[in-house]
């Protein structure tokens, strides 16, 4: 199962097209080529609503900043067309305007965000960056291929019996619109399996949104789902439409679903049973169609008997169950998956190793993989980055200590003058390159380790930016839970 690689600045995938649709675009098209700018990214700018319908239809941009006031038509109405092409389309609206009313209008109506002018140019980044995290979800196809398929990048690899039987659970629910319970270990690939069950699913044309419910604070979680009315709490200064409105029509992950306070869990009993809700702070029946799919590496029916879990609610997901297994219980989809990821690097990082020798696998085998996937996508990057000929050997993999399911701290045993000892040699061409992703993965660790994995005051200790931060993680396999979030939330290392 591969990881996502997605987002505005994974630039060395393709170029990121926008198109700016506003009625005065020469000042806003310059701010918007400053956050974003070429040759990475390539930023269309029309003045008229019929002008930017055309470029859509035409040019299949990645994400759309759409003016709410434009010369022939409103936003909203031009929205609603993007929304009749391509439902799964970004869209994030730019207003001057100082009231939120028609801003929230368009949330409710499914626009991924909205900004005010002048826009603030890191904002802007970071709301691109997640909105084409999101469409990536949507967009990128799942799929079964029992060899490694080098351009499978959202695939389950393997032919072992525990994986066919996934395939079967997610064929047989897929089509039936009901909630689905994924479980399974942390990094075995609940979310892909999510994506396949909305990608086979009636809903795939309409919006997918994943919340992480153990990386959201939990003040924050009820209003991040359902929104709150203004003066709802301190702070709420205007309404906030969440996200089972905004994502009316399509499919919602509600990931690591058992670290979710019992007080929200009957709002989301409720939601299933009658597709229902009210906004924190208001009485007004908000109502809603969307597909709720959950995941978790707890055992709930555990939790529920503690009670900690609503039991109702466990058995209204858990008509429809699928199970991951772990790596360990895969069999031979291990080697497969090793040349999978080996030709999917190799090529990211510029590499020529397309083999792994017997003792490298022998070692990889010895482990039992306690991260699953997660955890040999990072082992084969760290590999790769110390590799030098056309065979992973096994003195390019990190230590791992056999049979106890532990890889070997990097912070704790990473050694530069040793390392850059071993990489020295006439055949080194990229040493550079190598040594600063080795100290980028011991700083980034120890950093968000120290700041117990909020990304805003590690950007701050590191002095950099959270997008950078983000890159540098999705380079070095440091996997990042992607919160599809407001502004002012945080996101956690997993």
């Amino acid at each position: 199962m591969g990881d996502h690689r997605t987002g505005a600045y994974n630039a060395h995938v393709r170029m990121v097209n926008v198109l700016l649709i506003d009625d005065d675009p020469v000042f806003v098209l310059a701010q918007v080529r400053q956050a974003l700018p070429a040759p990475h990214h390539s930023v269309t700018a029309v003045a008229t609503g019929a002008s930017g319908l055309e470029q859509v239809r035409d040019g299949s941009p990645d994400v759309v900043l759409l003016d709410l006031r434009l010369p022939d038509q409103s936003g909203l109405t031009v929205f609603d067309q993007l929304r009749a092409i391509d439902a799964r389309l970004p869209v994030i609206f730019i207003t001057a305007a100082k009231t939120a009313d028609t801003a929230i209008e368009a949330m409710k109506r499914g626009a991924f965000n909205y900004l005010h002018k002048p826009l603030d140019l890191q904002q802007l980044q970071d709301v691109i960056g997640e909105a084409l995290d999101v469409a990536a979800r949507m967009r990128a196809p799942v799929v079964m291929t029992e060899t490694a398929d080098d351009g499978a990048l959202g695939a389950f690899i393997g032919s072992s019996k525990p994986m066919l039987e996934v395939c079967k659970a997610i064929g047989r629910v897929s089509a039936q619109g009901v909630p689905v319970l994924i479980t399974g270990e942390s990094g075995t690939g609940k979310e892909l399996a999510a994506r396949a069950v909305y990608q086979h699913s009636a809903r795939a044309k309409a919006p997918f949104l994943a919340l992480n419910c153990a990386a959201i604070p939990e003040n924050l979680l009820e209003s991040e789902l359902f929104g709150h009315e203004k003066g709802a709490f301190t702070g709420a200064d205007r309404r906030r439409v969440g996200k089972f409105e905004q994502c009316n029509g399509g499919t919602i992950l509600l990931d690591e679903i058992g670290d979710m306070p019992l007080p929200l869990q009957s709002k989301i009993l409720r939601l299933l049973q009658e597709q229902t809700f009210e906004r924190v702070g208001g009485n007004e029946t908000v109502r809603t169609d969307v597909r709720v799919i959950a995941a978790t590496h707890q055992d709930l029916r555990e939790l529920a008997a503690e009670g900690r879990f609503r039991s109702d609610l466990y058995y209204r997901l858990a008509v429809c169950t699928i199970d991951l297994p772990p790596l360990r219980e895969r069999g031979e989809d291990l080697a497969v998956l090793t040349r999978h990821f080996l030709a999917r690097y190799s090529r990211e990082f510029g590499k020529d190793v397309h083999d792994v020798a017997p003792d490298a696998m022998a070692k990889l085998r010895a482990h039992d993989w306690p991260g699953n996937i997660r955890e040999l996508q990072s082992v084969l990057k760290q590999a790769l980055l110390r590799a030098n000929g056309t065979v992973m050997v096994a003195a390019c993999l990190p230590d791992l200590t056999p049979g106890t399911g532990r890889s070997v701290r990097p912070s704790s045993q990473f050694d530069l003058d040793g390392f850059i000892g071993r990489q020295l040699t006439p055949q080194a061409s990229d040493l550079y390159a190598e040594t600063h992703g080795e100290v980028d993965r011991l700083l980034l660790t120890r950093v968000l380790e120290f700041t117990k994995g909020n990304h805003r005051r590690a950007a701050i200790i590191l002095g950099i930016s959270r997008q950078t931060m983000r890159v540098k993680l999705r380079a070095l396999g440091l996997h990042v839970t992607n919160v599809v979030s407001s502004d002012d939330d945080d996101e956690t290392i997993d």
